[in-house]
């Protein structure tokens, strides 16, 4: 097992300037919807490649030597770390190669060869080795984990101190939980700057690996059912990010497939903003309650939703 633990605030605020125009200021919206407590967006979807996985990307990618970029980079990703890494090898020169599930949506497919990247599709269970092994044999480069890195939790730790400057008195932030990298890195900046604020990881009831592990009080496995909401989920996790996530989160909420389905409908509806599914778990989560939450802000991590699934979304239809 790889030790590893959270980045310092020292590290997330070199980040940011590391980012700077490369990534967006992403705004902060109040929600325009009826709900159990005051609820705030953070709209990472209007990141360049539609989430918020540029900042992570781009932050360990910079942080890479020559020498170690000399081969290029490859990652395992659904899609969205895909084109954070595509992205930023683009922007450095060199290839980027991505390991896929055989399930990743077509959208997201097409913006990493857009974007140059080379795509690998494999079985589930064999990208998940990738994840758990940080490696994939016969790609050379230097392999940029999405979730298991320091750097990359430092990057996605930015979105923390840009929330704290827009809503200084927030007590309750949620984030669609995929693997801790994200949830990580905003706690650790709130844990610096605000510790009294809790974050929760978001999931889908059909994967939820957050909650058995936090209720195991350690790294379990969960069955894994694909849906629409793609980008967040797994059969359990990472033992290495074990330690950060359980010193760092508050707690797991779940959303039901329906839920989550309406959450995208209403961010469309009433803000005209477009949500993947895991994008919109936070908010779905939100709209369902969190005991003693008061000002919550919702992480809208991504938008790359395939047309025909939104499209049965907003004919209230669940995928």
């Amino acid at each position: 097992m790889r030790a590893l633990s959270a980045p310092t605030l020292d590290e997330i605020r070199a980040a940011r300037e590391r980012l700077a125009g490369v990534t967006v200021r992403t705004p902060l919206l109040r929600l325009n919807a009826e709900a159990p407590a005051e609820v705030w967006l953070k709209l990472e979807n209007l990141q360049p490649i539609g989430s918020f996985k540029l900042r992570g990307a781009t932050n360990a990618m910079r942080l890479a030597s020559p020498e170690e970029l000399r081969q290029g980079v490859y990652t395992a990703s659904a899609g969205n770390m895909a084109q954070g890494v595509a992205w930023g090898a683009r922007e450095l020169g060199v290839p980027a190669t991505v390991v896929v599930p055989d399930h990743a949506p077509a959208t997201k497919l097409a913006a990493i060869e857009r974007l140059g990247g080379k795509v690998v599709k494999v079985p589930w269970e064999r990208w998940w080795t990738v994840l758990a092994e940080h490696s994939y044999p016969g790609l050379d480069g230097l392999f940029i984990h999405p979730v298991a890195n320091r750097d990359v939790m430092a990057g996605n730790g930015t979105i923390g101190l840009e929330i704290l400057e827009d809503l200084p008195d927030l007590d309750t932030v949620l984030v669609p939980f995929g693997g801790g990298g994200l949830s990580s890195g905003i706690a650790a900046a709130l844990a610096a700057l605000r510790p009294e604020a809790r974050v929760f990881g978001c999931e889908v009831a059909t994967a939820t690996p957050l909650t058995a592990t936090l209720a195991a009080r350690g790294p379990v496995t969960v069955d894994y059912q694909p849906s629409f909401v793609d980008g967040i989920g797994g059969k359990g996790l990472l033992p290495e990010m074990y330690p950060i996530v359980s010193a760092l989160i508050a707690g797991a909420r779940v959303a039901a497939l329906e839920e989550v389905a309406a959450a995208v409908r209403l961010l469309a509806e009433r803000h005209r903003v477009i949500a993947e599914g895991a994008g919109a778990t936070s908010v779905a989560c939100a709209l369902a309650g969190v005991p003693e939450a008061r000002k919550v802000v919702c992480i809208v991590s991504g938008g790359n939703l395939d047309f025909t699934t939104l499209c049965a979304i907003l004919e209230g239809r669940v995928p």
